[in-house]
């Protein structure tokens, strides 16, 4: 695998853009729907080989509408992080009931352990376990739909270079090429004008 593209799925039913959602897993809104149709306009001619997806259904359903018909694999791997006692809290909720665990998330998302959730090095090794099972596809590029805490890893174990807790928004893109050195960069980045802030 030479390329991935890495899409964050679309707004759900239980309000993505301001709730840490984790491994709770309602499904895509009408809202989510629209955002992915932006997408898929946006990636067609990409040419991804493969199409895969978290199998939480804000992630798979989004893949069903930027797939434009072709099969998708579930990645198990690819689900969100579990966030413990913060699934369901709003950002504002979790930066009430704990300010200085907040602050922590916001200066080092990928690294944060949060309270009551998936270990940040037991989700780190899972997402490492879904890259492998990735590279055995057949094909050199892939589309990948799946969640924000989800992207963020992935963007650091193979480009060496986290983004930050906004990133990415509902319905962004971030590409990620291998250099013929064997390292990987960051391609193309691309949102849903403006882009759609939100928890993890």
């Amino acid at each position: 695998m030479r390329r991935l593209v890495l899409l964050r799925h679309g707004e759900s039913t239980a309000d993505s853009a301001h709730r840490f959602l984790g491994s709770s897993d309602p499904d895509l809104s009408a809202a989510g729907r629209e955002q992915m149709q932006i997408a898929a306009a946006r990636l067609r001619g990409e040419g991804c080989d493969v199409v895969a997806a978290s199998p939480l259904r804000r992630a798979w359903q989004s893949a069903r509408v930027v797939a434009n018909g072709r099969s998708i694999r579930l990645v198990d791997a690819f689900r969100e992080r579990h966030l413990g006692r913060w699934e369901g809290l709003t950002r504002e909720e979790a930066a009430a009931s704990d300010p200085v665990r907040f602050e922590d998330w916001r200066s080092d998302p990928r690294g944060f352990e949060f309270p009551g959730g998936e270990p940040a090095a037991e989700f780190s090794a899972r997402v490492e376990r879904g890259l492998r099972e990735l590279a055995s596809s057949p094909g050199h590029s892939a589309l990948v739909v799946t969640h924000s805490c989800v992207i963020r890893e992935i963007a650091a174990l193979l480009a060496q270079a986290p983004l930050d807790a906004d990133h990415p928004a509902l319905g962004e893109a971030v590409e990620l090429v291998a250099q013929p050195d064997g390292t990987w960069r960051f391609g193309r980045r691309s949102s849903n004008p403006p882009g759609v802030e939100s928890a993890a």
